[in-house]
């Protein structure tokens, strides 16, 4: 069985001293006397000064800012953050959708990162993203499915998911799109 992400980033942490030389505390240090903010400024710092491989940069990275499930204090505070001002009027679509997900059974995994919501079961098989102040886009992983109207290819939207499906009123909740979900949960 595929490990959690919670496992996996112990298991970056319990290797960092030995794998760069340095403890998450010490690179914390080095990130916060930086005067950086960003999660690219501290990879280029990283990767760049320090020779820090791509998956400890960006472990690291996260660990500083504290953005996603695994770093952060109070995940429903990631969520009610991307709900917020003029996405506001998405939370309800947001929440019939997770209602819904969540049915599919106990092992769901719902896991906010800073500006999307990551869904898994072994691994990750949806996310849901207020990506316009309109507009919910939710990317599926569904390999080997041909695209359609409203099953797009992801292209650009996200490369960690195959499908999206753009979802503006509550009515697209539907049967057709948690079909689509299920599919996706059940290959996870």
């Amino acid at each position: 069985m595929a490990k959690s992400p919670e496992e996996m980033k112990a298991a970056m942490i319990a290797g960092l001293s030995e794998k760069t030389g340095k403890s998450l505390e010490e690179w914390l240090k080095i990130l916060r006397a930086s005067k950086l903010s960003k999660h690219k400024e501290f990879m280029g710092l990283l990767k760049n000064e320090y020779g820090v491989t791509h998956g400890f940069a960006n472990m690291i990275a996260l660990q500083a800012l504290q953005t996603d499930s695994h770093t952060a204090g109070d995940t429903d505070a990631l969520v009610d953050a991307q709900y917020a001002g003029a996405k506001a009027g998405l939370r309800p679509i947001y929440d019939a959708l997770l209602s819904a997900i969540q049915k599919f059974g106990k092992d769901i995994e719902v896991s906010p990162k800073k500006a999307y919501v990551s869904l898994r079961r072994n691994k990750q098989f949806a996310i849901i993203q207020p990506s316009t102040a309109t507009r919910i886009d939710v990317g599926i992983n569904l390999k080997g499915t041909a695209p359609t109207e409203r099953l797009e290819a992801s292209g650009s939207f996200n490369a960690m998911v195959t499908h999206r499906v753009r979802v503006e009123k509550p009515n697209d909740v539907d049967g057709q799109l948690l079909s689509w979900l299920k599919k996706a949960y059940e290959a996870a």
